[in-house]
């Protein structure tokens, strides 16, 4: 009996064994889905042409193919000029800045420092950051112009470089502003 019950318990299991294997489920197959026809496939757009390079005129390449010292010489940018103590931008400061900002939006290669100087009256920490205002307020003009910002710096030499060597009113006038020099191209 027990020899049945294992011949049984055997070949029930082999008939398990069997059907499993047996049973095994095959992965479903699928029709590939047919090609469209060669006339329906979209050819990829042609590509864009490539920009025509910004047209130069005789002049402006002229004024860029000068050096950076002969470009400065020139006085192509004007100063702005300040009142005692103050760094509000007068109307003839304005002025001058509005025309520097049309030459500035001409030639957009050109990049600027603006140079904040004082005259000669007060500290030297002071007249530092008397004449960054000054630098400030006159970059903050040209950009709300149009004058790209990445394009301008600004320094203070508060009264370390003064224009006019002279202890009087008019020279220090002169030496009261906000000074251009190009540094690049």
């Amino acid at each position: 009996m027990r020899i049945d019950r294992s011949l049984k318990s055997a070949a029930v299991l082999g008939v398990v064994l069997a059907l499993a294997v047996g049973c095994k489920k095959k992965p479903p197959t699928t029709t590939p889905e047919a090609a469209p026809p060669p006339s329906a496939v979209e050819a990829p757009p042609p590509a864009a042409p490539a920009p025509a390079p910004p047209a130069t005129s005789s002049r402006e390449s002229g004024v860029l193919s000068e050096d950076l010292q002969t470009l400065n010489s020139k006085g192509y940018l004007k100063d702005a000029f300040f009142d005692f103590d103050k760094a509000d931008l007068r109307e003839d400061a304005r002025t001058a800045l509005a025309s520097d900002a049309q030459w500035l939006k001409q030639y957009s290669s050109i990049r600027i420092l603006v140079e904040g100087h004082c005259d000669e009256r007060g500290t030297e920490e002071y007249n530092l950051s008397l004449g960054q205002k000054r630098a400030s307020s006159v970059k903050d003009y040209l950009v709300s112009l149009g004058v790209e910002s990445a394009r301008v710096n600004t320094v203070s030499y508060g009264k370390a470089r003064p224009f006019c060597g002279d202890h009087d009113e008019n020279c220090w006038g002169q030496n009261r502003r906000g000074h251009f020099v190009i540094t690049g191209k």
